[in-house]
Parts: C-alpha cells; sequence; structure tokens
C-alpha cells in the first residue's frame, strides 16, 4: 500500500495554540531551526486513546529545549491537553503523536538571539515499525557512524540533529539489505540502534548499555521496571561489542519500536526467545492498562 506524503494530508496539527489544517502547516525554508538543527522533538504513541506516559514526554520535550537553551512557551499541561486533542480532531484513538519545538524566522545566524520559539503537535497512524511480528526479528548492521561524546553534544536532549548519524546510519543499513544499525559510542562501547535502546540477555539476565551518551528512553524505562516487577535480574553497563557473541537474545525498546525481537547483528545471529516473549507481552498489556 503506498504511503501518503507528509505534506499532502487531510486532518488537523496544533501549531502554537491554534489548529491549522494539515497542508497548511507549512514552515518557511529560512527558519532556524531548519539551517542550525535549534529543535527538540517527541515521539509518542497513542493506545485506546490514550497517550503512553504523556506527561513523561512532554517534560523531556522541556527538559531538551533548556539543553539546547530555550524555554517551550507552554507548561506542560498546555502541552498534555494539546495532544489529546490532536488525537480527537484527527479522530485516532491508537496513532503515533509528534510534538517538535524549534527556533523560527527572526533573524539567521549561527547565534539563536531574538529567534521566537514554535511549538506544534501533529498525529498519525503508524501501526508497526518493523512488521506486524516482534519477534521475528531484525537484522542489524554495526554503523559506521558513533554516538558522540558528552562534551560534543546535547546527548541527553531528543534534539534534531543528534539524529543525522542515526538516520545516515539506518540509511546505510537498508541500502545494504539490513532492517537497521547497532551504533557503537565514541569509546566503542555499544550504545543503541538507530532509534532504539538495545538489551541482550545473557545467563537468563538482561544487560542494557548505561545511557551515557544516549537517551534513557520512555520504552526502555518501562520495560527495565517491568522484568524487575518480573523479577528479572536488570544490569545496567558498558558492553563490549566482543560480548555480543556471548548473548542468547537481543531485543531492542523503543516509542516507534515498541519491544522488537532481533535475529542478527553484524556475523553474530540469535533466536527470539522466552525472555523477549514475556517482555513483549508484558509491554502490550501495560500500554493498554489506562493512564500512567
Amino acid at each position: 500500500m503506498a504511503t501518503l506524503p507528509f505534506d499532502d494530508r487531510d486532518g488537523v496539527i496544533w501549531w502554537d495554540g491554534a489548529f491549522v489544517p494539515w497542508r497548511e502547516a507549512r514552515l518557511h525554508l529560512l527558519s532556524h531551526g531548519l539551517h542550525y538543527a535549534t529543535a527538540v522533538f517527541e515521539g509518542e504513541r497513542a493506545y485506546s486513546g490514550t497517550v503512553f506516559r504523556l506527561r513523561a514526554h512532554t517534560e523531556r520535550l522541556l527538559g531538551s529545549a533548556r539543553l539546547l537553551g530555550f524555554e517551550v512557551p507552554f507548561p506542560a499541561d498546555a502541552i498534555d491537553a494539546a495532544s489529546m486533542e490532536v488525537l480527537a480532531r484527527n479522530g485516532l484513538t491508537d496513532a503515533y503523536v509528534r510534538p517538535i519545538a524549534w527556533r523560527g524566522t527572526e533573524q539567521l545566524a549561527v547565534s539563536p538571539a531574538g529567534t521566537r520559539i514554535h511549538l506544534a503537535i501533529a498525529c498519525w497512524e503508524w501501526p508497526h515499525v518493523f512488521g506486524s511480528d516482534p519477534m521475528a526479528g531484525l537484522r542489524l548492521m554495526v554503523a559506521e557512524w558513533k554516538r558522540p561524546h558528552p562534551e560534543t553534544a546535547p546527548v541527553h536532549a531528543k534534539a534534531s540533529g543528534l539524529y543525522m548519524v542515526g538516520s545516515m546510519a539506518k540509511g546505510a543499513a537498508e541500502q545494504a539489505g539490513w532492517d537497521d544499525a547497532l551504533m557503537l559510542d565514541w569509546r566503542g562501547r555499544v550504545a543503541e540502534a538507530t532509534g532504539a535502546n538495545v538489551f541482550f540477555v545473557f545467563d537468563g539476565a538482561l544487560h542494557t548499555p548505561t545511557p551515557d551518551c544516549s537517551l534513557d528512553g520512555i520504552t526502555r524505562q518501562a520495560v527495565i521496571g517491568i522484568a524487575r516487577r518480573l523479577e528479572m535480574k536488570v544490569v545496567e553497563r558498558a558492553i563490549l561489542p566482543e560480548e555480543m557473541a556471548g548473548a542468547s537474545e537481543v531485543f531492542i525498546t523503543g516509542t516507534a519500536a515498541e519491544v522488537t525481537a532481533v535475529r542478527q547483528i553484524g556475523e553474530h545471529r540469535y533466536t527470539p526467545g522466552r525472555v523477549t516473549e514475556t517482555l513483549v507481552a508484558e509491554f502490550r498489556k501495560l500500554v493498554r492498562s489506562g493512564p500512567l
């Protein structure tokens, strides 16, 4: 089925406090956020009309903006309410929600001084990023690009500019016939996939990289919470690439990916199993359990 282009759809988008027709939500070419990546965003999922951990996403959006040196001109309560109204006005209950805040057109130089901050929220149907069966297993190549040192970029912000290397790595992986890419950090340690956190199962325990140069994902946190409730051992630590050969299962987590099994990373192959299957099922229960 053909995918509709994102500039030619029915519906409405919330923009700076008002709803505008989808096709009229256009950004000027000379926006600071476009030229200098002075923008932050969120990826959220609504299940049965409720956005999963909406306030956590909103607070991260506001925090990301502060890391980039600006304040979003709307309080959290207003952003949450707008997100829910966007869903309602577009007639969606299960959807992907995308808030984005950026610097405007008042001037165009490296300095952001004097630029107005804008906020928009859109939503659309995006049921299964990697297919309908999360246990089928993804194939990941190891990316050429690495996640940066925390002293070189605001690594804990969900900032547009930080997704450039992920986009490049994802594109290269797809061109080479893989589903996605595993990214290492500047030290050569395992970091994450291009837009999702990664977990390994070693001797029945979950091991996941310490998120010291990437986002501590909201889905990641939820899965860790589920695992601990089920009395699974969870270890957050530095993971070296050579350790991947010893894992029995691997999966990734993220708002778009949800919980999705991995069956190959480079030369290493895995069989999606009981641990992954359990966490897939428990996460599905969690997101349908109502407001959280």
